[in-house]
């Protein structure tokens, strides 16, 4: 049996200016969800986690924390932007252009604006991508620019999986017992 790789994400030398990437995963955000982040954060404006102050609200309802609406958009574009990132070098242009409540989806996709070779890391590149997230239905609620250092692909990486005892095989060949855990 082969080892086949999974994603490995991409490299300085994969983003082009001008291609767009549509991340693959949509998320529902629930009023759990932003009653925690908001204070988790301490963010203590009441409109993100009391139904009342809400519903008084030039809304009528509570509005999702826009420090989480950015969150997930910015972890949404991570698989296909900055999965191999050595750092963030700066966020600019943040815009919320609709609010989001709690059962709204978001999805996101990216547009590389520029990419350049790092003149202090030879094993990087900084690359700058404008991100949008977009509700269910299709309308923009918020945009950014993010710029990021990233590894060439023939970077040293550390693989973090770790070494196993027993190879994984089809159901129709159990793995011998691993009784390594039993008290000794």
């Amino acid at each position: 049996m082969t080892i086949k790789p999974g994603w490995r994400g991409r490299f300085y030398e994969d983003f082009e200016v001008g291609d767009i990437y549509r991340h693959p995963l949509g998320r529902t955000i629930t009023e759990t969800d932003n009653t925690w982040f908001s204070l988790l954060t301490m963010n203590t404006a009441e409109v993100h986690f009391n139904a009342e102050a809400g519903r008084q609200s030039e809304f009528r309802r509570s509005l999702v924390n826009s420090a989480l609406t950015l969150a997930i958009a910015a972890g949404q574009s991570v698989i296909d932007t900055s999965f191999n990132a050595v750092a963030n070098l700066g966020w600019e242009h943040i815009r919320l252009t609709r609010p989001v409540f709690a059962g709204d989806t978001l999805w996101s996709e990216s547009i590389v604006l520029s990419r350049r070779e790092s003149a202090s890391r030879p094993h990087a590149g900084i690359v700058t991508v404008r991100t949008r997230a977009v509700n269910q239905d299709g309308a923009e609620v918020l945009s950014f620019v993010r710029t990021f250092l990233v590894s060439k692909g023939d970077a040293r990486r550390p693989n973090s999986f770790p070494a196993v005892r027993e190879p994984l095989l089809p159901a129709d060949q159990p793995a011998p017992a691993d009784k390594s855990w039993r008290a000794r």
